[in-house]
């Protein structure tokens, strides 16, 4: 009893101190200019107002934002998800020498900041015309989204039994039918899982979005609310700022509680040998 009275308590704890963030933004979001920083805190916005909202989403600048981060992060997802489990798949189906050695160089791919990367992706970008563009923002993204995909669905695929493919080269299926028809469909939560970690990812990237861009016509969302100017110049719209923090954390949540049950089906599977 002592054990389990502890349990919950921790929990409970962790689970303030997770959502205690996303709730200062949501109540401050509602709060009135002149109530933003009164003191003593008002932890339940009255009178509540939308304000906050009406100014992010009458910036036009905002709200073309939000279109380039929903094109950039879909974009994103399926590339990643589309070459990531053909390599997935070949590295954890097919025999051959150095497998392991390869898998090791997509994960120390991830291993590296993106700063220490920046100056050299920026002439790649630079060098082949897609400087402040999507294409350009999506190709750079998927140099730390791929190796996330393959090293996670090498896994998945993995912990599919043998006999299934096997069954399917006696009926006379080709490695790329088998794939397509039988080991595919079976991964279906493990690309559920990774496709939301990658959409997140990029949903989320605030560090090449900014250098890699220099018009609000490329420019993602993250960056957009980082600009976020007041009526002077000096005024910090921290309202606007904690408006637009909620607008782009409400699609995450939603994805993550609609595919709550594929995401723990895809991070443990790979887990257990089939």
């Amino acid at each position: 009893m002592i054990r389990r009275t502890f349990f919950w308590i921790a929990l409970v704890l962790m689970v303030l101190y997770a959502l205690f963030p996303f709730f200062w933004a949501l109540n401050g979001s509602l709060q009135t200019p002149d109530r933003l920083f009164a003191i003593p805190a008002d932890y339940f916005p009255w009178p509540a107002t939308l304000e906050s909202y009406r100014t992010v989403f009458g910036d036009d600048v905002f709200v073309k934002a939000l279109r380039n981060s929903v094109i950039v992060a879909v974009c994103v997802t399926i590339l990643a998800l589309t070459a990531g489990s053909l390599a997935a798949c070949a590295l954890a189906r097919f025999r051959m020498r150095g497998h392991r050695i390869a898998l090791g160089l997509i994960l120390s791919m991830t291993m590296f900041p993106q700063i220490a990367v920046l100056g050299a992706v920026h002439s790649i970008i630079s060098f082949l015309g897609l400087y402040n563009s999507l294409p350009g923002l999506i190709l750079s993204y998927m140099l730390f989204t791929l190796p996330l995909t393959v090293w996670v669905l090498t896994g998945f695929f993995s912990s599919l039994p043998r006999e299934l493919e096997e069954s399917a080269y006696v009926d006379g299926a080709g490695p790329f039918q088998t794939f397509w028809r039988i080991l595919l469909p079976l991964a279906a939560p493990g690309l559920a899982a990774t496709g939301l970690l990658t959409f997140i990812a990029a949903w989320n990237e605030y560090l090449f979005a900014l250098s890699l861009t220099i018009t609000p016509d490329a420019r993602t969302v993250p960056v957009a609310i980082a600009n976020l100017s007041g009526a002077t110049l000096h005024e910090t719209p921290w309202g606007a700022i904690m408006a637009g923090c909620v607008v782009v954390t409400v699609p995450l949540v939603v994805l993550v509680l609609f595919f709550q049950k594929r995401i723990v089906e895809g991070l443990t599977a790979g887990a257990v040998k089939g």
